[in-house]
């Protein structure tokens, strides 16, 4: 199970690598932005798979607040005034 586990925490850094790579090539703000949003899940379900295999529940409140973070900043992004490319302008 350890094994397992460990493979799927390697599975989602390369995730999050290919996430980074989406960031600084991202033609629009909303490719950045769908980017940003696959760091905050991928970065939670590391978090919580880190939490399974070192036994430290503290790493399970990280990803709870990271979670919730992300949701403001969906939020918020899509909130922006007289951005054309953010989804939320006129």
């Amino acid at each position: 199970m350890t094994t397992l586990l460990a493979g799927m925490v390697l599975f989602l850094l390369l995730n999050l690598v290919a996430g980074l790579w989406r960031v600084w090539r991202g033609p629009s703000a909303a490719d950045r932005m769908s980017a940003a949003l696959l760091f905050g899940s991928t970065t939670v379900a590391v978090l919580v798979l880190l939490a399974e295999l070192g036994g430290n529940p503290a790493l399970r409140d990280v990803a709870l607040l990271l979670a919730m973070l992300a949701a403001i900043l969906a939020v918020a992004f899509v909130g922006l005034p007289g951005r054309d490319d953010a989804g939320g302008g006129r």
